[in-house]
């Protein structure tokens, strides 16, 4: 039987492709608030690392409220506030103001994945790791498509922006909708919550510590962003600085990126449902980015970098965060909004603090932040080897297909 909740989801995923346009729009158009903020690229960089510290701000009282007035109210709210955000920051004067606007991007981001995330897990609970993944697919297609929109702005010498207007009259349209679309009744899940017909019956081995595979997935929240947000950010510059690539090319690096983390999510979403834990895919992702990000780090051509662009946002932008929040859950069968909660405070100290390190970075040598990406990914692979081997150790999966995507 159709589910009924696929328009709702769809409109849900359609906040994260808007999402994902948020997520690098000040990067994008660097070049133009370094000119409004009267500013340089530190200046910028410390613009965009609100982002982050409006995460964190917003997180825990987000996940609070979603459990309490219900997912609607709590993504409508986070839409009305990135409204704000893509509005506000066409005004800001200063690099001081636009960090105070750049705080609204962040808190939106925090409360649309308190209501977001619950609800979709809420909706298809038995396919719970694909309907995450989803999320991915569309914020890729929104980085996709922003370098384009930008390319056309700056071909045409259109208003700068143009690229934040698009933006708020998609969510503006999508609000009117998700005002009339049905969600499921959050209390009745979270009695529900684990006991949801056709899920996997999980039967521990030994007991799972949260003191070390726990606290190391909640580390790779940390080093997934951090190594995703690092290539989205500074890639751009780095072709064109380092590597000589055009502006307009440069840019274009984005889309490239956005395009590989598109094609991951739906081979990923695939392997998860049918063929591997999520878990492994934890592991090998974060291995390849390393190896991708070295490659570029060592061969500084146009062609490695386009191709790194893609193989990066393949391996380390192609749901990674989205599965360890799986395997975080697999772990520790707590409430939804407890773990989302957890995990995606890493993920939000990462986003305040990295943008802030590589800007001081960048003064000296754009290259430094490849390195910098680097070894935070390899931490990332340690820690996912940690968790590979908790896992081995601790689970005991009774039914093996339905724990793949569990």
């Amino acid at each position: 039987m159709k589910n009924k909740y696929l328009p709702t989801a769809m409109a849900m995923y359609i906040n994260y492709f808007v999402h994902g346009m948020g997520a690098i729009i000040l990067a994008q158009n660097m070049t133009f608030l370094t000119g409004q903020l009267h500013t340089d690229k530190a200046g910028v960089a410390y613009v965009i690392s609100a982002l982050g510290i409006g995460r964190l701000i917003a997180l825990a009282i987000s996940g609070v409220l979603s459990d309490k007035f219900g997912r609607k109210p709590t993504i409508l709210v986070g839409m009305i506030v990135y409204v704000a955000f893509f509005v506000s920051i066409l005004f800001a004067p200063n690099v001081q103001i636009a960090f105070v606007f750049a705080l609204l991007a962040g808190i939106a981001n925090s409360v649309l994945d308190a209501g977001t995330y619950p609800a979709l897990m809420e909706s298809f609970p038995t396919a719970a790791g694909t309907a995450n993944i989803i999320i991915k697919a569309f914020i890729s297609a929104g980085q996709f498509l922003l370098p384009v929109i930008i390319g056309l702005v700056i071909t045409n010498n259109w208003y700068w922006g143009v690229s934040f207007l698009i933006p708020v009259a998609l969510l503006v349209l999508n609000a009117i909708f998700i005002l009339k679309s049905p969600f499921p009744n959050h209390v009745v899940s979270k009695v529900k919550d684990g006991k949801e017909e056709g899920q996997a019956t999980k039967v521990f081995a030994s007991k799972p510590k949260f003191w070390v595979e726990g606290l190391a997935v909640i580390m790779i929240a940390f080093t997934a962003t951090a190594t995703f947000l690092i290539v989205q950010t500074w890639l751009p510059t780095y072709g064109e600085e380092v590597v000589g690539m055009t502006n307009t090319s440069a840019l274009k690096l984005v889309s490239y990126y956005s395009a590989g983390s598109l094609a991951s999510v739906f081979l990923t979403s695939y392997l998860v449902k049918s063929l591997i834990k999520p878990v492994y895919v934890v592991f090998v992702y974060p291995l390849m980015s390393l190896f991708v990000l070295l490659g570029v780090a060592f061969i500084q051509t146009p062609i490695m970098v386009v191709a790194g662009a893609f193989l990066i946002g393949f391996f380390a932008a192609g749901g990674v965060l989205q599965l360890g929040l799986v395997v975080m859950t697999e772990f520790f069968n707590g409430k939804k909004g407890t773990m989302t909660g957890i995990f995606m405070t890493m993920s939000s100290v990462a986003s305040a603090v990295i943008p802030a390190v590589t800007g001081m970075l960048a003064e000296s040598n754009v290259t430094n932040i490849i390195y910098f990406g680097a070894a935070v990914t390899f931490v990332g692979v340690l820690l996912s080897v940690v968790v590979l081997i908790r896992y081995r150790i601790v689970m005991k999966v009774e039914n093996t297909k339905g724990s793949v995507a569990a």
